[in-house]
C-alpha cells in the first residue's frame, strides 16, 4: 500500500501543538486556521511577534552528549503521538529537559494559574519530548510583560487531556464540518477572525431559521460589535500614463516622470493597489505586496479589468470544492440566484421609495411584486425575465433622480457597450469598479471568482462577484453616481465624445473613484444584525455568509436588503 494511503484522507499530519492549543481555546478558530488556512492579523499578534523575535532570531541544535544546555526555538516532531511543535526554549540537565514556552502578557491570576491552551500546548511538547527519547517531567511559561516564570507539571490528567483533544481534533478534520461558532462567549471580544468567523451572526441567522421552521417569531437579539465597522486598509488608485510605483522603506511611492513623487501610502494600510493605464511598478514593490497578500490590479486607460497579481492564493480548497458542487446543481444554484435578484429589486424599489418624491405608486408595487416572483422562480430563465421587467420599471424612473438644471444630463434608458450619455458612462464605470471590489472580495474569502451560479460561466467573465454584486448595485454604484452628478462634481467637461460613445477624462475618473471610495466607507446601520459597519466592511460580511451556506451552517443566503 502506498504510503499516502496509510494515513488519514485529509488530515494533516502530524498536527501542531500550537493548533491543538488552539483547539482547546475554541474549536471553531481551530479549524478556521488550520483547515480552511484563514488568517487576520491584529495588534496583539503583531506585538506578540515582536516581544518574541529574538526567540525566533535562530535555531539552536541540541546537543547530543546531553551536557546542560540552552537551544531556542527547537523543532520535534513525533510521528506515534501524532504531533509537531516548535519549543520558544528548551533547558536541559543531563537527559532530563524543561520546556519554556513564551506569552506576551502578564501570568493570569486565576485559581489554576494558568489558561487550558497553554497547558495543551506544553503538554503537546512534553510528547514530542518523550517520543523522541527525552525525560520531561515539567514545563514552563515564561510571561514576558510581568517577567513571570510559570511552572507546569506534566501529571496523568493534563496528559490525558491533551490526548482526547487531539483525537477531537482528528474527528473534527475527518468530519470535514465547521464547529458550531461560540454562544456569546468572552472569548469571540478579541478574537482576530471575529470577522470571519462571525459568531454571533451566524448564531442569530441560525436562530431565525429554526423559529421560522417552528412558525414562531424570533426575538431581537443584539449582536456585539465584534469586528471593525470600518476597514482601517484602503485601496490605493493610480491612474494616468508616465506614473511608476515604487516601495520605500515601509511605504509606496507613487512617481511621475514629470513631476517626480507626487504621492505615498504606508504598506500595512492598503488593501489593494489598482493600475489604470501605462502605470508602472517595480519588482520590489510587487514582491513585497505578494508578500502581505495585497493585490495589484491592472485596467486599461478605459477601465477594463486586464489582470490580477497576487501572492500565494487562499488555502481553502474546501470551500471551492462545495463551490463547484453547487454550482453543478440546478436547484441549489437556483436558490442562490433568487435571493440575488429579489434582493436587487427590492433595493431598487427602496431606493425610488427614498429618493423620487413623484414616483407613481404603480411603479413601487410592480417592483414589490417582482422581487417576490425572483424570491419563487422556477428558473434561471424566468428569473431572467424577471429581473429585466424589474430593470425596466427602475430605469423608467432614473432621470428623476438626477436633480441637474434642465438640458445639463439626461437619462432616457439604460445603453452599454458603449455607453451613449454621461449618465451611462458614469454608471458602466462605476459597475467596473464594483465588480473588481467583489472579486477581491470573494477571491479573499476563498472562493473561486469565475465560477458563480446565476451569471453563467464564459471565458474571463467573474461570475460569482457579478453575482454577488446584482444586490449592491442601486446602493452603492447608483447611489455615488447620483451623488456626484447631484453635486455637480461631474460637469460636461469631464466628458469624451469619441463616435457614438461617451468616455469619461482621467480627472473624471478621479472624480468617480474618489466618489466611490466615499460611499464604501460609509457607516450605516446593518439591516439585519443592528450595528454601524462600512460597505466595504458589507460586502466582506456577505461573501463569509455565502461560505456558511455553502458549507451547510446556514441553510439559506441572506442577502442586503436597505430599509
Amino acid at each position: 500500500m502506498a504510503e499516502e494511503d496509510q494515513n488519514h484522507v485529509g488530515i494533516p499530519d502530524p498536527i501542531p501543538a500550537s493548533m491543538l492549543a488552539a483547539f482547546a481555546y475554541c474549536p471553531r478558530l481551530c479549524y478556521l486556521q488550520f483547515v480552511q488556512g484563514e488568517f487576520q492579523d491584529s495588534a496583539e499578534l503583531a506585538d506578540g511577534r515582536f516581544q518574541h523575535r529574538w526567540v525566533d532570531a535562530e535555531q539552536d541544535a541540541i546537543p547530543e552528549d546531553f551536557q546542560p544546555f540552552h537551544a531556542r526555538s527547537v523543532s520535534l516532531t513525533a510521528p506515534q503521538a501524532g504531533v509537531c511543535c516548535r519549543i520558544d526554549l528548551l533547558e536541559g540537565d543531563g537527559n532530563k529537559v524543561i520546556p519554556v514556552e513564551y506569552k506576551r502578557g502578564e501570568a493570569p491570576k486565576t485559581p489554576a494559574g494558568m489558561y487550558e491552551p497553554y497547558l495543551i500546548q506544553l503538554a503537546a511538547q512534553c510528547m514530542a519530548l518523550r517520543e523522541n527519547g527525552f525525560s520531561c517531567q515539567e514545563g514552563m511559561v515564561y510571561f514576558i510583560r510581568s517577567q513571570e516564570r510559570v511552572p507546569v507539571r506534566f501529571d496523568s490528567a493534563l496528559m490525558d487531556r491533551t490526548k482526547a483533544l487531539l483525537t477531537a481534533l482528528r474527528n473534527t478534520v475527518e468530519r470535514g464540518e465547521m464547529p458550531p461558532p461560540l454562544q456569546s462567549s468572552y472569548r469571540c471580544d478579541r478574537c482576530s477572525l471575529a470577522g470571519i468567523c462571525l459568531p454571533d451572526e451566524v448564531n442569530l441567522l441560525r436562530e431565525k431559521e429554526e423559529e421560522k421552521e417552528l412558525e414562531g417569531k424570533p426575538e431581537e437579539e443584539k449582536i456585539r460589535m465584534l469586528l471593525a465597522c470600518r476597514d482601517d486598509q484602503v485601496p490605493v488608485y493610480v491612474v494616468g500614463q508616465g506614473k511608476t510605483v515604487r516601495k520605500r522603506g515601509e511605504r509606496l511611492e507613487v512617481w511621475s516622470h514629470d513631476d517626480g513623487k507626487i504621492n505615498e501610502a504606508r504598506i500595512r494600510e492598503i488593501s489593494k493597489v489598482c493600475l489604470y493605464g501605462g502605470v508602472e511598478i517595480t519588482t520590489p514593490a510587487m514582491v513585497e505586496l505578494m508578500q502581505r497578500n495585497v493585490p495589484v490590479l491592472h485596467f486599461s486607460h478605459g477601465g477594463w479589468f486586464q489582470g490580477i497579481c497576487l501572492g500565494m492564493s487562499h488555502k481553502n480548497v474546501l470551500l471551492r470544492i462545495k463551490q463547484f458542487h453547487w454550482a453543478g446543481d440546478e436547484e441549489k444554484s437556483l436558490s442562490l440566484s433568487r435571493k440575488f435578484v429579489s434582493a436587487k429589486i427590492e433595493n431598487c424599489r427602496v431606493r425610488l421609495r427614498r429618493c423620487d418624491s413623484d414616483v407613481p405608486e404603480k411603479v413601487l408595487e410592480s417592483l414589490a411584486a417582482l422581487a417576490k416572483e425572483a424570491e419563487n422562480a422556477s428558473s434561471r430563465q424566468s428569473l431572467l425575465g424577471i429581473e429585466g421587467a424589474a430593470a425596466s420599471a427602475y430605469f423608467s424612473r432614473f432621470g428623476s433622480l438626477l436633480k441637474v438644471a434642465e438640458g445639463t444630463f439626461t437619462f432616457e434608458g439604460r445603453n452599454k457597450r458603449p455607453p451613449r450619455d454621461p449618465v451611462n458612462s458614469t454608471l458602466s464605470y462605476l459597475y467596473g469598479i464594483l465588480a473588481k471590489e467583489l472579486f477581491t472580495t470573494v477571491l479573499a474569502a476563498g472562493f473561486e471568482p469565475y465560477l458563480g451560479f446565476y451569471h453563467q460561466p464564459k471565458y474571463g467573465r467573474p461570475a460569482l462577484a457579478l453575482d454577488m454584486m446584482e444586490e449592491f448595485r442601486p446602493v452603492i454604484a447608483d447611489s455615488t453616481a447620483f451623488t456626484l452628478f447631484n453635486k455637480k462634481e461631474l460637469t460636461d467637461k469631464d466628458f469624451i465624445r469619441t463616435g457614438i460613445g461617451i468616455s469619461l477624462t482621467p480627472e473624471a475618473k478621479r472624480k468617480v473613484v474618489a466618489g466611490y471610495e466615499q460611499r464604501m466607507q460609509k457607516d450605516i446601520v446593518h439591516p439585519i444584525f443592528g450595528y454601524k459597519i462600512s460597505y466595504r466592511r458589507v460586502l466582506e460580511v456577505q461573501a463569509r455568509l455565502l461560505s456558511r451556506v455553502l458549507s451547510g451552517e446556514l441553510k439559506e443566503y441572506q442577502a442586503f436588503v436597505i430599509r
